[in-house]
């Protein structure tokens, strides 16, 4: 018993976090019916629906077929790793960063191999990783405090695309020059399987239920509607694929939510986190992230700030950093760690020093462009 607790918390470290900080709270401010009122079901539910038909994409095969079309060939080695990095770059706006990394890590792995560039493995999986976190800050789908800030401080869609489009442009320039800096070799890519859709009446039911989410993300369409809708068609025509949402994920948000919910109701540390909110949102958000990752940091401290604009900034570039600032950084590194002959110090190493520089870099624009 004690191993299968021991092995729960490992691999749910996160909800567990969120599930201690929230009975921390409830020692300060006793349970009652206004932690409901905490709660956003409608992110939940948008969540839901989000994970629930992008796990119908990757079912269907969309994210396969895509990658073997565009690698398959003879190619250029600097051409090869600008399409493995620029695959999850651009995917994760749509099917969020740690999908976009779950989905195409293992398959560059598979592809290095193959090409006989298994040395390649490190510098591509840490620019991977670092795209699937730039590139899903562009869109309010692209990862859940996205989500979660849209909904709270009601953005609509052009508010929150020019507010995100400088960082998202610096970010694909730097990755591009990164990825297309390196050997001139010319390569064979050659995948022993045909890429193909499969069940392509169920796919045409995802697109459209996954056009739903969209137009419900900007209250277009409600969220109780699309929310029923993607449970039924799932439910009815691939329940099995229900299982494989992220319900920790889920959960883990409730938590969160009672625990800065709670922090709200304690005059001291309310004071406190609004004097600091209100001297620099975004230092302290990306800040903030480092150390408890940026999806909680989005939740805790939205309830102290109007700067929307700050917080949003913050948490998304804090997603660069250290391996838990952003929790999708730990589905790579997770990855790498099963791999025989690398050297994880050296990718921690790699992956740190790149992050760093990199959050610096788009900081620094933030302050450009706070100034002009």
């Amino acid at each position: 018993m004690r191993a299968k607790i021991s092995a729960f918390i490992k691999k749910e470290t996160v909800l567990c976090a969120a599930l201690f900080c929230a009975l921390i709270s409830m020692l300060f401010v006793p349970p009652s019916a206004e932690y409901i009122s905490y709660i956003d079901f409608r992110v939940l539910c948008l969540l839901f629906c989000l994970m629930s038909t992008v796990a119908g994409l990757q079912y269907c095969g969309v994210f396969n077929m895509l990658a073997v079309k565009l690698l398959s060939g003879e190619k250029s080695l600097r051409l090869l790793r600008f399409i493995l990095i620029m695959l999850p770059f651009f995917s994760s706006m749509l099917i969020t960063n740690d999908v976009a990394l779950i989905t195409f890590v293992p398959f560059t792995i598979l592809v290095l191999e193959m090409a006989g560039l298994f040395e390649e493995v490190t510098s591509i999986v840490v620019l991977q990783t670092m795209a699937a976190n730039l590139g899903s800050m562009a869109t309010p789908v692209g990862n859940p405090q996205n989500l979660f800030l849209c909904a709270r401080f009601s953005l609509s869609a052009e508010t929150f695309f020019l507010a995100l489009l400088p960082y998202v442009v610096l970010s694909f320039i730097v990755l591009a020059a990164a990825a297309l800096t390196g050997r001139k070799r010319r390569i064979q890519v050659a995948f022993d399987h045909k890429a193909e859709l499969k069940d392509k009446r169920f796919l045409a039911v995802c697109i459209l239920l996954f056009a739903g989410c969209l137009l419900s993300v900007f209250h277009v369409v409600h969220y109780l509607v699309i929310t029923a809708l993607v449970f039924i068609a799932f439910f009815i025509l691939k329940r099995d694929l229900l299982t494989h949402v992220d319900y920790s994920l889920l959960i883990t948000f409730v938590f969160f939510f009672i625990f800065s919910g709670n922090l709200g109701e304690i005059p001291a540390l309310k004071t406190l986190l609004e004097s600091l909110m209100s001297r620099n949102a975004l230092f302290t958000s990306a800040v903030a992230s480092q150390f408890i990752s940026n999806v909680p940091a989005s939740v805790l401290l939205a309830g102290f700030t109007e700067d929307w604009r700050g917080l949003l900034l913050g948490v998304d570039l804090g997603g660069l950093g250290t391996p838990i600032a952003s929790l999708a950084s730990l589905i790579s590194l997770k990855f790498f760690m099963q791999l025989k002959n690398v050297s994880t110090p050296h990718y921690l190493i790699s992956f740190t020093i790149a992050n760093f520089l990199m959050l610096a870099l788009l900081m620094l624009l933030a302050v450009i462009l706070k100034a002009a």
